[in-house]
């Protein structure tokens, strides 16, 4: 591969964590992420599966060492196991440290063998609750014993797993505890996350959805013992150990403790538009630029020109009982 400056922020960020959207499209419609009667891009409006390769491949060379596949549901896309395997070749070669996805789970029973095939390692599953009525109720469209299944297929293909939960005020807070033996249990780290204000739900309001993860912890804390361990998986979750269960606990806190400073990572949508902060709508066509040249030198050049016009962080804050900082697009389009 051809070698490539490095990228840096103008805050002297390397950014070394690419998270691609292969997808908007979804098959479950979570309250927290998208309306339940969704209008989605049109098919000939996304990337193709080579040109995501291609884009992807650029930013390696460009010092990108991790990558994660998000969506929507990246497992939904037609044909997205020809991309994971054609991305192991960065793995094969050194190039890529880590190739990894976030999935709803309701996919895994048929790709979590290919998927751990193609250099796969660990995964992020989403799921907000062990009640299947409630698991209904937050997906509207999931069936609980599907994820039950497809996490089975992945532990046996020996895929590590961690749960990401949304902390959702009214409505899993009875499970916090149950989560977290669960999960200790099984086997499985569990990260939570505070709810983010991206993307018209309707008429369900952010603020009474959101859980503030200070008052998680402390719910915690007055069962579990706790410790701060300096665990760092390349995203921007803080990590504690649990005594009792040995397992391990994230918290992902952009609203009561933003992790900015810090940030590595950018995102791509299945369009090619390249977002550098989660929580600023400002972003750059990358498909332009892979379009219009089938050399490299254009393609790298737009790539370095967007981490340029990164920004220090994002402006989410849900204080004084009001939302601002709200983003127009769902988390499904800019990929999570």
């Amino acid at each position: 591969m051809t070698s490539a400056p490095r990228l840096v922020d103008p805050f002297a960020r390397p950014i070394e964590y690419l998270r691609v959207s292969v997808t908007d499209r979804c098959d479950f419609r979570c309250v927290y992420c998208m309306a339940e009667n969704m209008t989605f891009l049109p098919k000939a409006d996304l990337l193709s599966l080579e040109e995501l390769d291609r884009l992807c491949s650029r930013f390696i060379a460009q010092g990108v060492r991790k990558l994660r596949i998000t969506g929507g549901e990246p497992l939904v896309r037609k044909g997205i196991m020809t991309f994971f395997e054609g991305m192991s070749r960065h793995l094969d070669s050194g190039d890529l440290r880590e190739l990894t996805l976030t999935t709803n789970g309701s996919q895994l029973s048929r790709f979590a063998e290919p998927l751990a095939r193609a250099g796969v390692r660990r995964i992020n599953v989403s799921l907000d609750t062990l009640d299947p009525d409630k698991f209904r109720k937050i997906t509207r469209w999931g069936r609980f014993e599907q994820v039950m299944d497809g996490l089975k297929a992945a532990r046996d293909a020996g895929l590590a797993v961690k749960i990401n939960t949304v902390a959702l005020k009214g409505t899993n807070g009875d499970e916090l505890h149950d989560l977290v033996a669960w999960c200790g249990q099984e086997g499985y780290d569990l990260t939570f996350i505070e709810v983010m204000p991206m993307g018209d739900l309707g008429e369900l309001d952010r603020l009474e959805q959101y859980w503030a993860l200070s008052d998680l912890r402390a719910d915690l804390e007055r069962r579990w013992n706790l410790t701060d361990i300096p665990l760092d998986t390349g995203g921007p979750a803080r990590y504690v150990s649990v005594a009792e269960t040995g397992g391990r606990i994230g918290f992902i806190t952009p609203l009561t403790h933003n992790f900015c400073e810090s940030c590595n990572r950018v995102r791509l949508t299945c369009t090619g538009q390249l977002y550098t902060c989660l929580g600023q709508e400002g972003s750059s066509d990358l498909r332009a630029a892979l379009r219009q040249s089938s050399g490299d030198a254009s393609l790298d050049a737009a790539i370095r020109d967007a981490i340029a016009r990164k920004p220090k962080g994002h402006d989410f804050d849900y204080s004084r009982q009001q939302v601002s900082g709200a983003m127009s697009r769902h988390m499904s389009h800019t990929g999570g």
